[in-house]
């Protein structure tokens, strides 16, 4: 069984909560300390939720925590220049980029960037991709990509043709029906993210 398959769903959502980010990393180039500090307090929190659930902890006090300390940094980040403030945040995100892209792998990586912005062409390519792997994370990762993908587009149909796989190679998940559970799940944070950074929460 994979090391770490009872946890693939959750990278996969922490991911997505990363693309969603990357489009706003230069907000605060042009904002000030009052608005600098919400957007930090919302980057923050995220910041504390991904560290609970992929080290362990209590997610809702980590993101509470983590709230605190990024409305903080924001409101100082508000009276600095533009750019030595962005580069903070890059250097920031690139860390979190490259420490989650380690645990799924780069095709399932692009992947899901790609289904944050309602692109499941390119995120089924990358699933197909990420499916072949050798490592059995990337792989069981590529699988839920599928999954969601479908889900995303509204082929229920075909996401749930995947649920013996899914079954079959991710260890915390014991039937279809519980399958059928962590895809709503999955979507509706998936939606949530989106909608959380003005995005479209569905691509229809």
């Amino acid at each position: 069984m994979p090391l770490f398959a009872n946890s693939i769903s959750k990278r996969l959502i922490l991911t997505l909560i990363l693309a969603v980010q990357l489009s706003a990393c230069g907000e605060y180039a042009t904002k000030g300390a009052g608005s600098g500090a919400a957007t930090g307090a919302a980057s923050g929190a995220v910041g504390g939720l991904v560290s609970a659930l992929v080290f362990g902890g209590d997610p809702v006090e980590a993101a509470a925590r983590g709230a605190v300390y990024g409305g903080a940094v924001g409101a100082t980040a508000g009276a600095m220049g533009g750019a030595q403030v962005d580069k903070q945040v890059a250097q920031q995100r690139e860390a979190t980029e490259e420490a989650l892209r380690k645990s799924i792998g780069d095709d399932a990586f692009k992947g899901l960037q790609a289904l944050a912005d309602c692109d499941h062409d390119v995120s089924l390519q990358q699933a197909a991709l990420a499916r072949q792997s050798a490592n059995p994370n990337f792989s069981l990762a590529g699988l839920w990509l599928q999954v969601l993908s479908y889900a995303d587009k509204g082929e229920d149909t075909s996401a749930r043709e995947l649920f013996p796989d899914v079954v079959k190679s991710d260890w915390d998940i014991k039937n279809e029906a519980q399958a059928e559970t962590t895809m709503r799940d999955s979507l509706n944070k998936l939606m949530d993210i989106r909608e959380q950074y003005k995005l479209p929460r569905s691509c229809s």
